[in-house]
């Protein structure tokens, strides 16, 4: 098994939860890991360099149940290396992704999963694992985040095992405590900005 590469696909990168997932998967995974944070517009280079890594593991969020725009821009770069016929960068490479979503249900994920699934059988990629994360903007900072920490462990595990499935994770909570504790999340994040209840509320992003 090659070594692995970790790609950040956050437009958050350096303080992203992306981050602090991937931070949690390089401790279980061990040595041999490099991380790539698709923010830092290196695409071309790192590409030449996939034939050294046996699996690559994308972590992003979710961005209105897609994609962050970010984050497709490599994947362009990565289809012209795929469009190469003669090009072995990517022939003994298997791709994984971990996603993370703010909603309860892992299941909000699925859309950008599929879009992703696609973007890899249309370029030949070999596809293995999946992770999804719900709650992903707090779950770390509640008494919950062991279960994140345990499904992470796993994943990892398949992956080495050369396995291809689903895992999922979420906050055991219903609807209702789910709706107030967010709440209550996003208005101590909003006063950390000096933004209001009301301004979170509005549809208005900027001053005109």
């Amino acid at each position: 098994m090659g070594k692995l590469l970790i790609i950040n696909g956050s437009p958050r990168a350096p303080k992203s939860n992306s981050k602090k997932y991937g931070d949690i998967l390089r401790k279980y995974w061990g040595e041999g890991i490099d991380v790539y944070s698709v923010i830092s517009q290196k695409h071309e280079e790192v590409c030449k360099e996939l034939g050294k890594y046996g699996d690559i593991v994308f972590v992003f969020p979710l961005y209105v149940d897609s994609l962050p725009a970010v984050l497709t821009n490599f994947m362009k770069q990565l289809e012209k290396i795929a469009a190469r016929k003669e090009n072995d960068l990517l022939k003994n490479l298997k791709v994984h992704i971990l996603i993370n979503c703010g909603f309860l249900e892992p299941e909000q994920n699925d859309t950008a999963i599929e879009i992703f699934q696609y973007f890899c059988a249309k370029n030949h990629l070999n596809y293995g694992m999946t992770l999804k994360i719900a709650s992903g903007e707090a779950i770390l900072t509640t008494p919950f985040a062991f279960l994140v920490k345990r499904k992470i462990k796993r994943f990892v595990k398949d992956i080495r095992a050369g396995k291809s499935r689903t895992l999922d994770i979420s906050m055991p909570l219903t609807k209702k405590v789910f709706l107030g504790a967010s709440t209550k999340y996003w208005l101590r994040y909003g006063e950390k900005f000096h933004t209001t209840e009301k301004q979170m509320r509005t549809m208005k992003i900027e001053d005109e």
